[in-house]
Parts: C-alpha cells; structure tokens; sequence
C-alpha cells in the first residue's frame, strides 16, 4: 500500500511564492510517474504537472514557465514549486501517483491565493 502526505500549502499574496512537497511511503516511488492535480471549487479535478521516473516532465499550459515540478527519488518526495501566483491558482492541490494501472492519491492541501 502506497501513502501520499503532502504539505507546503498555505494561504499566500498574490504574486508569491510556494512550495508543495508530497512523501511517500513505499518501495514503487522510483519507478512511478508522479503528478499534481488541483480542484477548484465547483470545477473538475485536473493535472497541473507530472513527472516520469526518469524526470522527463510535463506541464499544463496555464503554469507553464511559472511552475516546476521536481523529484528526489532518495527521499521518495516530489515537488512542486509554484512562482507569481495568481488567484486563480487558489484550489485544492492533490499528490498522484502512478504505477501500472493503479493510482494513488494525497489527502489534498488547500493553496490559497489572495489578490
């Protein structure tokens, strides 16, 4: 069984910066590809970055060039840096993992953007 913790979110200005991190626990992490989803409210879940195994990355177009995803397989942590945040990235932001047909999920963190 695999858990995601994640932690980092906060209630920031905008134009400011945060750092999401998501732990996992397990011996799959390595070998996984790792995302970030967020919901906002009255909107469907969707993916804000992701990472494979070897740490080829993809992001979706609206955070392109203001976000960064990364991994530290060593720690079986991913991150996720988000730069010039706008309110419109106020959701909640959710931890997946990948592996096979099977994915995982973090309890959320709550990121919320004031203008």
């Amino acid at each position: 069984q695999v858990r995601l913790v994640e932690s980092g979110g906060g209630l920031v200005q905008a134009g400011g910066s945060l750092r999401l991190s998501c732990a996992a626990s397990g011996s799959i992490f390595r070998f996984s590809v790792m995302g970030w989803y967020r919901q906002a409210p009255g909107k469907q879940r969707e993916l804000v970055a992701a990472i494979t195994s070897s740490g080829s990355t993809n992001y979706a177009d609206s955070v392109k060039g203001r976000f960064t995803i990364s991994r530290d397989n060593a720690k079986n942590t991913v991150y996720l840096q988000m730069n010039s945040l706008k309110p419109e990235h106020t959701a909640v932001y959710y931890c997946n993992l990948k592996w096979a047909t099977i994915d995982y999920w973090g309890q959320g963190t709550q990121v919320t953007v004031s203008s």
